[in-house]
């Protein structure tokens, strides 16, 4: 949807200091841009307002903002592929060590906005979850379950019906949770970068809103991890992202509570999945073998009800 460019630039008397040459701007541009621009909305007034506080690694902006009248958006960072950055997707290989990492930029991220009274009425943080129903479903989550896109995904859980319900169902919950925080919405493997030292980094954060932190951490853990690592670390990495929780001051979940959030996670991110379209095939494909599967390991279905 969005049109993203690399660029170097220069100037009289030289690049002023902290300021990289190397750029690259987001934006949503041209007549087809125009129609998924207020996709973009929340991601820059991400990096204008709470990206920095949060003291979070992700892209360093250089400029965001929205054209109140128009809505059209534009966020300028670094340029982390000239600093030596790698962006990930679900064909890379990513470690347990390395989600347990990125579990601390999540809980670095929720424990600085755990239930702030500052953010409880920003609009564009109000949660959307439902918003996605109206624009994709059952009809796309068939299809790629009938097709070789979904052939992975075990026979228990391989049910479109069931899956859009269930997460209809999430969104009612998850708009009404207490305690909430700032979540990055769609929180997979391919929304990292490995900046230049290796450390893990999120981007693309058009579905950041306010919602419960386990959408993020169960949906990371079961797209980031081959699905035997998953199955041996997943209760090892929820209790380390519990605990960097508990270092930074926020009263945190106890592991069963915790644990049902992880299994309506994954229902979460099975759902993105599955109405996922123009996407390389084979990445579609791993990640619904993933979530599936994680999804048929724990009865995620069961997790999630009223």
């Amino acid at each position: 949807m969005s049109t993203n460019a690399r660029f170097t630039i220069e100037c009289a008397g030289g690049v002023p200091d902290g300021l990289s040459p190397n750029l690259c701007v987001k934006g949503y541009f041209g007549e087809l841009g125009a129609l998924s621009r207020e996709a973009g909305e929340p991601e820059a007034y991400f990096y204008r307002d709470i990206a920095e506080p949060t003291g979070m690694h992700t892209l360093r902006c250089v400029y965001a903002d929205v054209d109140p009248e128009t809505g059209n958006n534009v966020v300028i960072t670094e340029d982390v592929v000239a600093q030596g950055g790698t962006f990930l997707d679900a064909l890379s290989v990513y470690t347990p060590d390395q989600v347990s990492h990125s579990l601390d930029e999540l809980a670095m991220l929720h424990a600085a906005t755990w239930c702030d009274s500052s953010l409880a009425d920003v609009e564009w943080l109000a949660p959307r979850f439902a918003r996605l129903h109206a624009a994709r479903g059952v009809a796309e989550i068939r299809g790629n379950f009938e097709g070789p896109i979904g052939a992975g995904v075990p026979s228990e859980v391989r049910d479109a019906d069931r899956l859009d319900g269930a997460h209809r169902t999430l969104a009612t919950i998850a708009s009404r949770a207490y305690p909430w925080c700032v979540i990055h919405g769609d929180a997979h493997v391919g929304n990292l970068y490995l900046d230049g030292n290796r450390r893990p980094s999120f981007v693309d954060w058009q579905l950041v809103q306010r919602g419960p932190w386990y959408l993020d951490v169960g949906y990371h853990i079961a797209s980031a991890l081959a699905i035997d690592d998953r199955r041996g670390h997943e209760h090892d990495l929820v209790r380390h992202y519990l605990d960097h929780l508990a270092t930074a001051g926020v009263d945190a979940p106890s592991f069963e509570d915790a644990w049902l959030g992880m299994r309506r996670g994954i229902v979460h991110g099975f759902f993105l999945w599955g109405i996922t379209l123009k996407v390389n095939p084979a990445i579609t494909t791993e990640l619904l073998t993933r979530l599936g599967t994680a999804a048929a390991d724990h009865d995620a279905f069961a997790a999630v009800t009223l």
